[in-house]
């Protein structure tokens, strides 16, 4: 017999459960409403049809699942669920990637990896403006690779961004000359930077953009890179301290912030804060002046 102790935890977790179950029925009923037979390539069913949307039989048979079965998940029933039926029914009512990881949510499943829905595909524009609003101070944008998307121009006075190198954020790192003859914390940081790398790899070991990435660095950065890489350290990404000597204004002291976007998952945005330290704030203000940028119109080394 359960302790009380047993029962009182129970309750919480069936109670949750229920909620869960709950908002499943009402999500797929109200997802099946808005799907028109047209849409699904069925006729209307003329004035026999009731209501608009599509029935529960429908959904069923399009999908390629039992009647019965899809009865019991829109009910709402505790019933065993699979990722690929659950996309067949999410590819019937039409559901976006968003509604997509809600019902796999909803029926009690990790959700997949979240997608960059249609719409959100162009939001580059948006996003440049967002880190040149971040001036005078350093910000850039990288894809899932590490490959740099976008920058500011505080980030190329800064740290030598240009088009001329790499551009991806992890191979510079190692093989850029002008960042690594401003960088003071390099080998510091290099050691969280390798560790992060491996965390971002590891959720997509098959994915071949990360192979590829990982061959040009063995070949660009040798077995500078690849001591660290052996070592198998994983770190969530996270704030850096960086400690650089730029060759106008001197010592530098700023931490990088990476920040997600929902609607960009693809996407990691990187701002840079000035610490106290050095007078960074008011250095990196004079190098955004019209003074300061005819001092760094063309990076050098030191």
């Amino acid at each position: 017999m359960a302790g009380s102790g047993e029962v009182a935890a129970m309750v919480p977790r069936d109670a949750s459960k229920a909620r869960r179950l709950g908002e499943l029925r009402e999500f797929l009923m109200s997802r099946r409403a808005r799907v028109s037979p047209a849409d699904a390539g069925l006729p209307d069913g003329g004035a026999r049809r009731r209501t608009p949307g599509l029935r529960r039989e429908e959904v069923a048979v399009l999908a390629g699942v039992g009647a019965s079965w899809y009865q019991w998940l829109e009910q709402g029933r505790d019933i065993s669920v699979s990722p690929q039926v659950l996309d067949s029914v999410a590819r019937v009512l039409k559901l976006s990637s968003a509604e997509r990881r809600h019902l796999y949510v909803l029926a009690g499943l990790n959700p997949p990896a979240p997608e960059v829905a249609q719409a959100d595909q162009d939001m580059c524009a948006g996003l440049q403006r967002l880190i040149d609003t971040w001036m005078p101070y350093p910000a850039h944008i990288m894809d899932r690779y590490y490959n740099r998307v976008l920058y500011n121009d505080a980030a190329g006075m800064v740290f030598g961004m240009r088009p001329g190198n790499t551009q991806n954020c992890i191979v510079d790192f190692f093989t850029d000359p002008i960042y690594r003859a401003r960088s003071r914390s390099w080998e510091e940081n290099a050691e969280t930077v390798v560790a992060q790398f491996r965390a971002s790899c590891s959720e997509s070991p098959d994915d071949e953009g990360f192979q590829t990435v990982l061959a040009e660095l063995r070949e660009a950065a040798g077995e500078e890179f690849t001591e660290l890489w052996e070592r198998r350290d994983v770190r969530p990404p996270g704030q850096v301290h960086k400690e650089l000597t730029h060759p106008l204004v001197g010592a530098l002291h700023v931490e990088s912030t990476p920040l997600k976007v929902p609607a960009r998952p693809d996407l990691t945005i990187v701002l840079h804060t000035p610490l106290n330290e050095a007078d960074t704030a008011a250095k990196l203000e004079w190098l955004a002046s019209p003074e300061g940028r005819r001092g760094s119109m063309y990076p050098v080394a030191v």
